[in-house]
């Protein structure tokens, strides 16, 4: 028996043609697409707006896609709430609902595990498992505002795994859940994350969509970048930076360089000059972060002075730069530790 398909996966246009597919009128696949992606419907007996008849039709071919909670912790100061959702094979995967002056966050993850084996993160400690749909994706954002009662006004597409190497679903997630008959969330609020996979930033910018690129840089040189990002290696600097700088011609957006601070590494007064040169004359903005603590890969975040000397050295320097509010360090928000402590007993 053919699996069932999972609504959610699917566009407005792929969603037509299942709907004409099973006898029903053209108009009735945006209906099922309100219920599906902004009503959280559970059940197709729920869609009562549907004929009964077509509900049946659509039970015996597709699932509505959400998501089981496993987990949920939120941090003493309530500002963040680590999230762990059941997948249909058995796996889990994780996301964050960060509450902000502007607004609810929500950051989701891409696949189960990363293969990019960053030296500072959770994520890849248990390797790659596999890619998410883009309805596994979306059920994180619709499950953190369905548990919540609040609308998700943002959406940054951060967590575990590399966005980028799960383009297409990736593609499909924003459409979705920017689209009308979705969450409505403007593309202006969705930030894509990558460790810097040239091919695919340069294909991101021929989309011409209005989300921002966020660049996880971490180094300001290759020989240090080799060490901390290892796909630099497959594509160094000099890339990585030409395809930023097309990316703000072709979109006109700026690019947000991530740069977690790690005590001893990547942290000193050289390395903010270093940065500053890399990135001059680029329209950017820097986001530093001191590191979640990683015992598994020995990181550490610096002292706040050396937080502060690092980001006056950028300003002084001309450099766009602000230090992120640290949120859910008490609830394992460092990418992956939640999953890892639950999903294979680590304490």
């Amino acid at each position: 028996m053919a699996a069932k398909i999972n609504l959610k996966d699917l566009t407005l246009p792929e969603l037509v043609g299942m709907v004409q597919d099973l006898g029903a009128e053209k108009y009735r696949a945006r209906q099922v697409a309100e219920w599906v992606f902004q009503k959280g419907a559970s059940s197709f007996e729920e869609m009562t707006s549907l004929p009964q008849v077509f509900r049946k039709r659509l039970a015996s071919a597709a699932v509505t896609g959400n998501l089981e909670i496993l987990a949920r912790k939120v941090s003493g100061r309530g500002d963040a709430v680590k999230y762990l959702f059941g997948l249909d094979d058995g796996q889990a995967v994780e996301s964050v609902l960060m509450k902000h002056n502007y607004g609810n966050s929500a950051c989701v993850s891409t696949q189960v595990g990363c293969r990019m084996a960053c030296r500072f993160c959770a994520s890849g400690l248990e390797g790659f498992v596999r890619n998410l749909s883009p309805g596994e994706i979306y059920g994180q954002v619709l499950g953190i505002q369905m548990d919540t009662g609040e609308r998700i006004s943002h959406v940054v597409i951060m967590g575990t795994g590399e966005p980028l190497d799960n383009y297409r679903a990736t593609l499909i997630f924003i459409k979705n859940v920017t689209a009308p008959y979705g969450l409505n969330i403007g593309q202006r609020h969705i930030t894509v994350s990558t460790c810097g996979l040239v091919p695919r930033i340069r294909e991101l910018a021929r989309e011409r969509l209005a989300v921002t690129l966020a660049v996880s840089l971490h180094a300001p040189v290759d020989s240090l970048r080799d060490t901390l990002v290892p796909v630099n290696k497959k594509y160094p600097l000099r890339e990585l930076m030409g395809a930023c700088g097309d990316y703000v011609k072709e979109t006109g957006r700026r690019v947000t360089f991530e740069y977690a601070l790690l005590a001893g590494v990547n942290d000193s007064r050289e390395c903010a000059v270093q940065l500053s040169r890399l990135l001059s004359g680029m329209l950017c903005h820097v986001n530093l972060i001191p590191a979640n603590p990683v015992p598994e890969r020995g990181v550490r975040p610096p002292a706040k002075l050396q937080v502060e000397l690092f980001k006056n050295t950028l300003e002084a320097a001309g450099v766009a730069v602000t230090i992120r509010r640290g949120l859910g360090a008490d609830i394992d928000a460092a990418c992956g530790q939640l999953r890892r402590r639950i999903m294979a007993g680590v304490k």
